[in-house]
Formats: C-alpha cells, structure tokens, sequence
C-alpha cells in the first residue's frame, strides 16, 4: 500500500473521479487495458471523470515531475509507463453528432462503435477502424487507417478540433486556425504531445457498404498473391483492401472450421452499390474462395467485416510502410512469417494510395503518404519469447526493407526502438515535430515510446 508520504497520497481529494495507488483493491484493473502483453505500473491512477480531473492529474504530475501516459482501451500501448501518472478516460465517453454540419464531438474515452452507431441515425459515417471497440481518441491522433481509407483518407484529416490538457496543465481548443503547429502534430504525429479530452471529428455521407471478406486456403497463395497485387494496382478508390494471413491454433475453443488451417482474408469495403462492387471483385471471386460474405452491407454493421478479437491479449507486432510491393517479395516474407513459421504469425497486408495519398486540408502529421502499401508482421506473446517473436518479425520484414519508406504508429505494439531505415517522418516533418515538441512539452512530461523519439531526428 502506498504510504501517507507519497506525493500520490493527497490526490484523490482534488478529483471527482477515482485515484487508485499500488496495493489497492481495483489498482490492477484501472491500470490494464486490452493489451494483455504489457501493462503501465505507474504510481497512481486516476480515472477521470471529466475534464477538471485530467488538469488536476497533469498538474500533479508536473509539480513532482513525474511522467504523465493516458489510456482509454488500451489498444495500442506501446511502452507501459513505469511510475508517474496514468490517466484512464473511460468515464469521459460521450458522442453529440450535428448532422447538419455532419460533425461529432467525442469524448476521450469513447469507442469506435459508439460513434458509428450514433452517425449511422443520420445517414453517417466517421473514418472508424476494423474494431468497434477501439478508443475512437487514440486511433484518430496515430492517423487512423480505417474501412473507408481509400475513398476518404486518414481519419486525423477529419479532424475539425480538439480539446486538450497541454504540459502546463492549461486547457485548450486546438484548431487549424487558433494554433496551426500543435493541431498539426497531434494528427498523426508520433510524438506525445497532449492529453486530449475531446475531438470534434468531420463525418462523411455513407449508409451502406459493399462489404465483406473472401477466404482463401493455403493452396491458393501461389495464383492469389499475384492476383491481387495486380489487381489493386488499377482498383478504384471506392474500394479499400487488405489481406490478413495465418494459420489458426489447432485448440477446441475454434470452430473445425478453421481450426489448425492457413486461410488468407481478403476484406473489402466498397463505397459502391452491389452490382458495381461485384464486377470489381470478379477476377478474386474467379480464383474459388472457400468462403465469401461481400455483399450490401449497413456500414453499422461494418464490424462484421474483419470480425476482430473482442476479448483482452497479448501481442507484438511490426510494420513497414512500402512504396512497391511485388509476389516475390511476398512469398519470401511468408518464407518466415507464413505457413511453417515456428511460432504463430499474423501477416497483415493493407492496400493505400487513393484519398490516402492527398495531404490534409489543414495539413496534418501523418507520414509517408506516398506509401502504396503498409505490411504488418504480428504474433501473440503470452506464451513465446518476446525475444524470439521480434527475431521472427525482423526476418520476416527483411525481404522489403529496400522498399520501405517509414512506420505507421496504429501498427506498431510493444515499445520498439528508434528504426532510422523506416523513420516516421519525412526530415522537415520531423523538425517541426522537434520545434512543437519543445516548445510544447520541454520536459517531456507525456512520454514518447523509444520508437517515436526517433521522430525528433527523422529516425
């Protein structure tokens, strides 16, 4: 139990939330998030219950200087937070849509699928990701490569504004207009900047879908992977691909189904009708897929399309962002990371370009926008050597490193160090990240994992 003298033990008095210290009952719950893998130890949590709490929490930590890290899911951690302070927004949830202006504020703790259900009344979509259960926040700051990326873009390009806690602990609106460089490094950027309490996010004209996967087995991959990489390479806009390639665990809790296969999901999201997207999917659906669930499809029910994990676990994953990508290539990197890796391997392949590669109108931090594809090597680490898993990614990542242009930070789980082969940001981008960061932030008070430091030299 933390002792009277800790500089935490006075806090809870000046927050309407809950604080929890180390020994408490309900400490290991508020400090977990969904990535079971790694979890912050910090010396006092505060589980804000507004606005008023996070200032409270940013000024403690700032007095006694101690490092700040905020978390609303957990899905993305990256380095847990060892000591200082860790502020939990998931009482701070909250969606009020105008559909008039076809805008939603969010608050920080809120979950992609409460959004998409909330616009979804007005005939709208936000620029959310695969899972409903990720912090709609924290996905939007790392860029937010989502459903309907190759029609509409990143989902920081939406961003109208954004409330936050700045390092001197003053509340701020952050717009394009009242202070260009922090509204531009908070979109997308990789350095830690803020802690944000809200966003108002742009909402797009999108009801229904052409969506779905088709699965392939192993015994497709010599006729599918040049297939579809021949095929992306004139798809339209409208039309939003991936691959996602590993082989199940052969364990009851599966359905037989799948149970112990190598299956590759290509997933689609077509902002087309039905008819439109079903010729653009024919040369795919000719190569025989063992299963296929594209068709019209509400986006409200656009979290049937990747049907991602829902419940807690542990991972590790890497990724290159590639400006070409040909079978050859591919087929070596599933030489390590494919059907006879040693250890389970999920290869995800994302299809950019389109919208993607048009910069925001307000300029935004997201990097390497002329990438044409970013490629993801992920396992579980409950059960192997993290050691051995990052061994693995690294020989899995080899065959395209000659390709590889930077990182995208949504993709990159466990505190990874600086990669200056695949820097973040372009050089003046990562100046200016640098100045912003100064300036904003000069002690460092909202920590930015290993990987991300490298973003302050391009590296």
């Amino acid at each position: 139990m933390t002792t009277p003298t800790s500089p935490h033990a006075a806090l809870a008095a000046h927050v309407a939330g809950r604080v929890h210290l180390p020994g408490d009952d309900g400490y290991d719950t508020a400090r977990s998030g969904f990535q079971a893998a790694f979890a912050h130890a910090p010396g006092a949590v505060v589980a804000a219950a507004g606005p008023g709490d996070v200032r409270t929490a940013v000024a403690h930590a700032a007095e006694h200087g101690l490092p700040v890290a905020v978390q609303a899911t957990g899905h993305g951690l990256a380095t847990p937070l060892d000591g200082g302070v860790l502020v939990t927004t998931g009482a701070m949830a909250g969606v009020a849509v105008d559909p008039a202006a076809r805008t939603a504020r969010v608050g920080a703790g809120t979950r992609w699928a409460d959004v998409v259900a909330a616009a979804a009344r007005y005939g709208l979509a936000p620029l959310s990701g695969s899972s409903p259960t990720v912090g709609a926040v924290g996905y939007t700051l790392g860029g937010g490569l989502g459903l309907l990326a190759r029609t509409h873009g990143y989902a920081a390009d939406h961003v109208r504004a954004l409330e936050v806690v700045t390092a001197d602990a003053r509340p701020r609106r952050v717009t394009a207009a009242d202070d260009p460089d922090l509204f531009w490094a908070l979109r997308g950027g990789p350095l830690r900047l803020a802690a944000v309490t809200a966003m108002e996010i742009g909402l797009v004209p999108v009801e229904r879908v052409y969506g779905g996967e088709l699965v392939f087995t192993e015994h497709h991959l010599d006729a599918l992977l040049p297939a579809y990489l021949e095929w992306a390479a004139t798809a339209p806009e409208e039309v939003t691909t991936s691959l996602g390639l590993l082989r199940y665990p052969d364990i009851p809790q599966l359905p037989e189904e799948v149970r112990g296969r190598y299956l590759v999901h290509l997933r689609v999201t077509a902002t087309t009708d039905a008819e439109q997207g079903a010729r653009l999917l024919a040369p795919l659906r000719a190569l025989g897929p063992v299963r296929d669930t594209v068709a019209d499809l509400a986006f409200a029910d656009s979290e049937r399309i990747y049907a991602d994990p829902a419940e807690p676990h542990g991972y590790d994953a890497d990724n290159s962002l590639l400006t070409t990508l040909d079978a050859g290539r591919l087929r070596a990197v599933l030489q390590e990371a494919g059907p006879s890796a040693p250890l389970m391997c999920v290869v995800g392949l994302r299809h950019l370009g389109g919208a993607l590669a048009r910069p925001a109108e307000h300029g935004a931090a997201v990097g390497h926008r002329g990438a044409a594809w970013l490629l993801q090597v992920l396992s579980p680490v409950e059960g192997p050597d993290p050691a051995a898993v990052r061994g693995l990614h690294g020989r899995a990542l080899a065959p395209v490193r000659d390709a590889a242009v930077g990182r995208a930070p949504n993709f990159l789980f466990g505190d990874h160090p600086a990669d200056t082969d695949r820097p973040w940001s372009t050089p003046g981008d990562a100046r200016r990240l640098a100045r912003v960061k100064a300036d904003r932030d000069p002690d460092d008070l909202f920590r930015s994992a290993a990987a991300w430091r490298g973003a302050a030299t391009g590296g």
